[in-house]
């Protein structure tokens, strides 16, 4: 992708709108950032704005104003934010000559958002910054803090002036964009939703989920309502069940107090996984626009039959790493990571059978599962088609094997993005012997590009006022709702833990779950 950006910006003579087609150019306006001297901004934020700059697809008139209570003047935040694209985007094209473009356009103002000086000082700046670029006070706010903060910073906006509600026909500025977690357990979400709906509407409210901006998970709906060859398919009369993993190699990397709070549901099912899942299994929208699709996937989730009390135990799994070794190298286990209780009950790996109320999954197992410290990183979802109603080519005399397995369609989120559909074919040679390969499709070399990061995707969308790839409020409870009694049940009932070593693939619990309806996880 180095060269196809940087074309953007040398062979056109206005390179911030090559490319551009009519209805997809950004207005004039302003990116502000709170927090945007964190971890976030630099390794996120900055890159990915960044980026869309040298592609071209930022308006000739944009403005990024960071804040956060650290004193800097203009100058040494660009000098920082710099620093950072160094850093963290090795990747993109950089020469002094386009920084100093990019830069010009990088604002800073100290303050402190927890009171109201701090908000009059912003609202200053923004209104000079207005009048200075033409950005005419089309404001997108970006809450790149602590989840703490996202109450007192809207509130903040709202009483200031520098955020006020607008009807649903009108432009949604000011946009303000939100990072997860929303909320702790349903309460404080309800709770935190009922608050922010008092300043903004729900079309000005932006909750980002940066799993939603990665390519293939774009492509899912791309992939299933495109091709006629897998629509007809993609039901419980082809499909025997279907699984979506996320593991980690990784521990809590000194978010141990962090994750002490979450724990698996939280910080990855209720959010992540659960989005994932609903674009595997929703329904056709009646049209590819934001609300439509957002309908779709919300509907699923009201399909899904909920655990109790009763019926947890049977289609859940919990687990918590012990020491172990990853990649050779010893790592200690959950309890001694630094803020974390020496008799945690966190789970760090979870597991989950789900059953689909509707006439299109009836009967057909979902399994999901999260956890740390698993075997290697990887995240995808795959769908297990149904075995043959005939087993021609199956011969163990020959074959050597008593089961061919069937066809498996995985769709990989992460390290690599792409598609590979496992297939039977002949073996050449005089025999009937059937070989399973892989007809595979990656983004990486399919296109002879960089693929955007999530994150340029979902800051373009939400410039253009595009919330398709944003979750709506309805959805966060509907997930809310589901999870929560998993969570309540958990806190109530202790496991002895740790029950699986590091560098596994989770607790013999989780391949007990599959083993209950005939099936196995797949071998990653």
């Amino acid at each position: 992708m180095t060269g196809s950006i940087s074309m953007a910006v040398e062979n056109s003579a206005n390179p911030l709108l090559a490319g551009l087609e009519p209805e997809r150019q950004v207005e004039p306006l302003s990116f502000v950032i709170f927090g945007a001297n964190g971890d976030l901004t630099k390794r996120k934020l900055i890159p990915a704005v960044y980026a869309l700059f040298m592609q071209g697809l930022l308006p000739r008139s944009f403005v990024l104003l960071g804040t956060s209570r650290t004193h800097f003047s203009h100058e040494e935040f660009r000098n920082a934010m710099k620093e950072a694209l160094l850093k963290f985007a090795s990747d993109l094209p950089f020469t002094e000559e386009s920084w100093q473009r990019f830069a010009s356009s990088l604002y800073y103002q100290a303050a402190d958002s927890g009171t109201e000086t701090g908000f009059e000082d912003i609202k200053k700046t923004l209104s000079a910054l207005d009048e200075k670029h033409g950005t005419n006070g089309r404001h997108v706010f970006y809450l790149s803090t602590s989840p703490s903060l996202y109450l007192p910073i809207i509130k903040g906006l709202g009483k200031s002036g520098l955020v006020v509600k607008t009807r649903a026909n009108e432009p949604a500025y000011p946009r303000v964009v939100i990072e997860k977690p929303f909320g702790h357990d349903l309460a404080s979400s309800l709770n935190l939703d009922e608050q922010i709906h008092e300043v903004l509407r729900e079309h000005q409210i932006y909750r980002i989920d940066h799993y939603l901006g990665k390519e293939t998970v774009q492509n899912i709906m791309v992939f299933r309502f495109a091709n006629a060859i897998f629509e007809p398919l993609w039901n419980r009369n082809h499909i025997d069940h279907i699984q979506v993993t996320n593991a980690e190699t990784l521990g809590v990397e000194g978010r141990g107090a962090y994750y002490e709070e979450a724990g698996a549901l939280r910080d990855m099912m209720q959010n992540h996984l659960m989005q994932l899942m609903a674009l595997v299994l929703m329904e056709p929208p009646i049209a590819m626009d934001a609300e439509s699709t957002r309908d779709e996937k919300n509907k699923v989730l009201k399909s899904l039959r909920p655990l109790t009390a009763a019926t947890i135990d049977e289609n859940a799994v919990r687990g918590q790493y012990g020491p172990g070794f990853i990649l050779g190298s010893q790592v200690p286990g959950y309890r001694q990571e630094p803020s974390v209780a020496d008799s945690s009950q966190t789970a760090t790996f979870a597991a989950l059978k789900l059953s689909v109320d509707n006439w299109r999954w009836s009967g057909v197992p979902i399994y999901v599962r999260t956890g740390k410290r698993l075997a290697k990183s990887i995240t995808e979802v795959a769908v297990v088609f149904k075995d043959p109603p005939h087993r021609l080519f199956e011969n163990p005399d020959k074959l050597g094997q008593t089961h061919i397995p069937g066809n498996v369609l995985v769709m990989q989120i992460q390290p690599d993005e792409g598609i590979s559909l496992k297939f039977a074919t002949k073996q050449p040679g005089p025999n009937t012997t059937v070989r399973w390969l892989n007809m595979d499709f990656k983004y990486g070399s399919a296109f002879g590009t960089r693929t955007p990061t999530a994150y340029e995707r979902l800051i373009l969308d939400c410039l253009h006022g595009d919330p398709s790839l944003f979750a709506r409020s309805d959805f966060v409870e509907a997930s809310w709702k589901y999870i929560q009694p998993i969570i309540e049940h958990w806190e109530n009932n202790a496991l002895d833990f740790p029950n699986y070593a590091a560098g596994s693939w989770g607790p013999a619990a989780s391949d007990a779950l599959l083993a209950k309806t005939g099936h196995t996880w797949r071998r990653l």
